[in-house]
């Protein structure tokens, strides 16, 4: 009658045994190898985390720089379109109102005076300085003499300039001369004046001597620069 109370009493002393190893296992903690593993899988978590922040920052700043970079092409062909649109007329310039020479592109245009005043011209010169697109204007020109020195001179104290565009490499610009096509060599403006200075003159004098044609009636700039894959072409008329 006695063997079931001590059978009882051997299984709570191993029950009482398993619960003592398993406070024992819970007290012990983690091993090195479970703590390596587990600074393992963080250190990939990490990595991978920041590479993905790195590129996100990448991608952001990237993104601000090529919409930076399209409003200030945007601010200089804006200024260049509203030049063209201004040009004087080779009757006014006493020359082709648009040339290229030396590598700057100038124009000559009308300068805003006040209503009433007496008209005035003004010389701009479009000109890549140290990987900078500047834009030279002159004062106000009154006379013929001071539009000649301007525009064969070069851009005194006087003159305002105003840096547009950073990082260029080359601007270029092509004329369109009636009956020639785009061109870029100023012979084919001269010609193209003299061509039209000549037939004006053989007008019948009793119908009077209408203004001169231009000499060239389309400009095509094309830039590039750094931050660009391929050039930049934009395409403006004269005095539009």
């Amino acid at each position: 009658m006695k063997q079931p109370v001590r059978c009882d009493r051997a299984r709570a002393e191993r029950d009482e045994g398993a619960r003592c190893t398993l406070r024992a296992r819970r007290a012990r903690g983690f091993t090195l190898i479970e703590l390596l593993v587990a600074i393992a899988i963080l250190a990939v978590v990490a990595i991978l985390s920041w590479r993905g922040l790195d590129q996100i920052m990448r991608g952001r700043e990237t993104i601000s720089r090529s919409m930076a970079d399209e409003r200030v092409f945007a601010q200089m062909f804006d200024q260049m379109r509203i030049d063209c649109r201004l040009a004087a007329s080779d009757d006014e310039a006493g020359a082709s109102a648009i040339s290229l020479d030396g590598g700057a592109l100038q124009i000559v245009r009308a300068f805003a005076v006040p209503p009433g005043s007496a008209p005035r011209l003004q010389v701009v010169r479009y000109r890549v300085v140290e990987g900078r697109v500047v834009r030279y204007a002159s004062p106000p020109l009154a006379n013929l003499g001071d539009l000649r020195r301007a525009m064969r001179g070069g851009e005194s104290g006087d003159w305002n300039a105003l840096p547009m565009m950073s990082g260029v490499g080359s601007i270029n610009a092509r004329f369109y001369v009636p009956k020639v096509g785009w061109t870029s060599n100023m012979a084919d403006v001269s010609s193209q004046l003299t061509a039209n200075a000549n037939a004006n003159g053989l007008r019948v004098p009793q119908l009077g001597v209408a203004p001169l044609p231009r000499s060239v009636t389309g400009l095509e700039v094309r830039v590039s620069a750094q931050s660009l894959q391929w050039p930049v072409t934009r395409v403006f008329l004269m005095g539009e």
